[in-house]
């Protein structure tokens, strides 16, 4: 996004440093742009002093603006509502979380985060049942993609014959059923989203692009509308949405009237596989102890034949395609149809949305195909234990963000939130580091520089502030070029700036 979204006075940051530059310097920030940067006490200023606000960083970092390239707001909004199931190392463990708030009088429990690829036990409609009796019990995995459900929520939610005796939907079926669980007021809903947005804000987020599964184009007009105006948004549009956005000529990059220049039409979402800790990501290889199973290579939600159609419609209507693929053999087929497609035209660069394990020559493709990596670092960090069970002797091409970037791929980092924090420094730090809670990094020979991993955490900004770039800005305590990984993971952030206007202000 360039609009000059609700330009604030001329504010002078003054005494800042910039990560990789000697000396401090003065940035001044009018009509939403950066206007000059100079040395700091040095040139005469196009603006009489007494016009314009100062404010003293005494040596902080400026950045740039910080944007999450792949959020599900909602669902990251509606989570510290729902019981916490990230701690759950079994199925029983799981259960007895949902016995605890059975016991303190919920009449309906709504779980996230439980991660099951390394259970001991398997989930069960028997195992929850035992525990929850009448009370309607829906449990979400933490990569979305899978829900573990009891009896009375299955009658309920008419599911009862998808759900087995395992009680697990995966992929479409889950999906639904989240959409279902979504039905809350749009004023609560809103203020949920308001209060995530100001948390980003002060992690120094100026943008995100929400890939949430609703009419998202509605609901950010509302919400900018009430109030909420510390992000820019760039929407995803699902294929059940896709005919609707064509009629109405949405065009990626397009804004929403009323919005003030803050939200877009981004692109097109279509999901051709599922994820790893499901079992679902579409693969060359079959998962361990699967063979022979219906699905024991993963799943391909949507087929070659289906999906080619799907992207030429879209970019034929002026929608850039944004598909998420996995697997090593969803990425390949991925990358197939962005070749049958071809040429998107006007510059636009299409994306895979995650790209978690590739084949080598894929790589090249990419650069050569001009496709956006869009990729969750932490998520290698959440994974890394499943992926050495599940992808044994591939995990060498799992999250490669070196070899991408050395191959020219642009790479948009993301948290893919609720399935990771929205922080987009968690990610940089994952990006860098490979590794989280002093464990050995996984992988180290996929790490990529904090300059490389900022300047794909910053919608297209670079790694460093420039005169006449919109002033969309991030203050930080510490120098993200020379901080530790663990330093980067907690960096404080003293100011966020969206078009010269603070959105958070720690400053003191």
């Amino acid at each position: 996004m360039t609009e000059r979204a609700d330009a604030a006075e001329p504010v002078l940051l003054a005494g800042a440093r910039l990560p990789g530059v000697d000396g401090r310097h003065d940035l001044l920030l009018a009509g939403g742009v950066v206007a000059s940067i100079v040395p700091a006490a040095g040139a005469a200023r196009p603006i009489e002093a007494s016009a314009v606000r100062r404010v003293d960083l005494d040596g902080r970092f400026v950045v740039p603006g910080l944007h999450d390239r792949h959020v599900h707001a909602s669902q990251w909004a509606m989570v510290s509502r729902r019981l916490d199931l990230s701690g759950a190392d079994s199925a029983a463990e799981a259960a007895a979380l949902v016995a605890a708030s059975v016991d303190r009088g919920d009449a309906e429990v709504i779980g996230f985060g439980y991660r099951d690829g390394l259970w001991p036990d398997a989930p069960t409609v028997a195992r929850l049942d035992a525990v929850s009796g009448d009370v309607p019990v829906v449990l979400v995995a933490a990569d979305l993609h899978a829900c573990w459900v009891n009896s009375a929520a299955a009658l309920r939610h008419g599911v009862r014959d998808l759900a087995g005796e395992s009680g697990v939907l995966r992929e479409d079926d889950c999906f639904a059923l989240v959409r279902a669980l979504d039905d809350i007021a749009d004023t609560v809903l809103d203020r949920w989203v308001g209060e995530a947005a100001a948390r980003a804000a002060a992690r120094g987020v100026v943008g995100i692009t929400d890939y949430e599964m609703r009419w998202n184009r509605d609901d950010w007009a509302r919400r900018v509308g009430g109030g909420i105006r510390s992000l820019r948004v760039s929407f995803g549009v699902y294929t059940r949405h896709l005919e609707r956005t064509v009629a109405a000529g949405m065009r990626t990059g397009d804004p929403v009237e009323g919005t003030g220049g803050l939200v877009e039409v981004g692109g097109y979402k279509v999901i051709t596989d599922g994820s790893l800790n499901t079992r679902t990501a579409w693969c060359f290889d079959p998962y361990p102890g699967f063979e022979g199973h219906e699905h024991a290579f993963g799943l391909a939600t949507v087929p070659y034949d289906e999906l080619v159609p799907l992207m030429r419609t879209a970019i034929r209507a002026g929608l850039v395609p944004a598909v998420h693929a996995i697997g090593d053999r969803a990425n390949a087929r991925v990358l197939d149809a962005f070749e049958a497609v071809g040429d998107l035209g006007g510059g636009r660069r299409g994306s895979i949305e995650h790209a978690q394990l590739l084949r080598r020559d894929d790589i090249a493709r990419f650069a050569r195909l001009g496709v956006v990596a869009s990729v969750q670092p932490e998520h290698a960090m959440d994974d890394r234990d499943v992926a050495d069970l599940y992808w044994a002797g591939r995990t060498d091409r799992a999250f490669m963000l070196a070899e991408l970037a050395a191959a020219g791929v642009e790479l948009a980092l993301g948290s893919d939130a609720p399935v990771a924090p929205l922080d987009p420094w968690v990610a940089i730090a994952a990006a860098v580091g490979r590794t989280r809670d002093g464990r050995e990094p996984w992988h180290p020979e996929q790490s990529v520089e904090a300059r490389v991993a900022l300047a794909a955490s910053t919608g297209g900004a670079g790694h460093t502030v420039r005169a006449a770039q919109i002033a969309d800005l991030a203050v930080v305590e510490r120098d993200p070029f020379a901080a530790s990984v663990d330093d980067l993971r907690t960096m404080p952030v003293a100011a966020t700036i969206l078009a010269g206007r603070f959105t958070h202000d720690a400053l003191g």
